[in-house]
């Protein structure tokens, strides 16, 4: 199998590379976080790249690229510890969209193109505990009624997709819809907060707030399952970026300081640690490769894929952070040391999409019939 990237590919990596090096350096990231960790400047820059456009089909206005061009561009903001929800509003919305009504395809998908629209996926509850189908929030009439948690940029979105519940316990597999709510509509409140690694996220409020269907109850949970895979992979694809980042600060650091007289990149334990990293990152890398390339599979197929990418991905961002951190040794852990930021960003990641130990059920449910290991 070739796993050589395209001209076109590689011409995407370096424009995404540069405009990160250029615009989004240390300095600019902590201005952003002490902002709120959410900048508008950065987002239209986004847009100016075309990332805004990537998956977005062609005849509205965008670019039609693939998963792999998405692996490509995730790959790069991850290096850049880029915060601006580019996954969120780029690649899961456009999907979904693009199975919505046409007049609603045709009134959102070009802004989103041209990033004039930011829209994202508001689906987390309280005690949802990282099932889909467990949706507390109530349709009635198209009127939603229900709270959603760390809404990425929720306070700034123009909109949000919402699964909401239109028949059924709140744990059924059936009778979820999927609605799309403007912020702006009555009724939608919304309340700031930043996460551990500086990025913005809400609470978001729905009190009898009109929404515009974008799927039915017959194909709510199978869209909302989709939208989880396409934000897994591409949260794999931003933590090798991270991972890949973190090390070559380490490495680096390894080989200016010194002790005894020498640089510590010469001791053997060390040595081996770093190897020991540099081994994860790679077996994350192919589960990285192997998520996007599911991404097409049918669901249970696609569904067992992308958990046992997210296990994997979970225990390497585990490792990596935690042995870059103790590499470095007391400044690793300093809030002025750039490698601390990696770290914070790395446990934040495996905690969403469901975190190591959510998948890893999720892959022992999906293997009754065989051993597993060769399946």
């Amino acid at each position: 199998m070739d796993f050589d990237f395209t001209e076109d590919q590689e011409a995407l990596r370096d424009a995404v590379r540069r405009f990160v090096d250029k615009d989004y350096d240390f300095e600019r990231r902590k201005a952003i976080v002490r902002a709120g960790g959410f900048d508008r400047g950065v987002w239209d820059g986004l847009a100016g790249l075309g990332l805004t456009a990537l998956a977005v089909p062609e005849s509205h206005g965008g670019l039609g690229f693939g998963a792999v061009e998405a692996m490509v561009v995730m790959e790069e903001l991850g290096r850049g510890l880029v915060m601006e929800p580019i996954a969120q509003g780029a690649l899961i919305a456009p999907a979904l969209l693009a199975q919505a009504p046409q007049a609603l395809q045709s009134d959102w998908l070009p802004r989103i193109a041209g990033g004039e629209a930011l829209v994202v996926l508001a689906h987390q509850e309280a005690k949802s505990r990282y099932h889909l189908n467990r949706v507390a929030t109530r349709a009635v009439d198209g009127r939603l009624t229900g709270v959603k948690s760390l809404v990425p940029a929720g306070d700034v979105a123009d909109a949000f997709i919402v699964p909401a519940r239109v028949s059924g316990a709140d744990d059924a597999a059936e009778g979820v819809a999927l609605y799309l709510v403007e912020r702006a509509s009555a009724g939608v409140h919304t309340r700031a907060y930043s996460l551990h690694d500086g990025s913005r996220a809400a609470e978001v409020h729905f009190e009898n707030a009109a929404g515009q269907l974008i799927a039915g109850p017959d194909a709510g949970l199978a869209l909302l399952e989709l939208a989880a895979d396409i934000g897994i992979a591409a949260q794999a694809a931003e933590a090798v970026g991270v991972m890949e980042k973190f090390l070559a600060l380490t490495t680096e650091y390894m080989n200016t300081r010194k002790q005894f007289g020498v640089a510590i990149s010469s001791f053997q334990a060390l040595r081996h640690r770093a190897a020991d990293v540099k081994m994860q990152l790679e077996l994350a890398r192919s589960m990285s490769y192997y998520a996007t390339l599911r991404l097409g599979d049918a669901p249970a197929v696609r569904r067992r894929a992308l958990s046992q990418a997210k296990v994997q991905l979970g225990q390497a961002m585990r490792f990596v952070g935690q042995q870059c951190t103790q590499l470095h040794g007391g400044i690793g852990v300093t809030d002025e040391y750039i490698g601390s930021h990696y770290f914070k960003r790395l446990t934040v990641m495996e905690m969403q999409w469901g975190d190591t130990l959510h998948h890893l059920g999720e892959v022992s449910a999906r293997m009754q019939d065989t051993a597993g290991v060769f399946a």
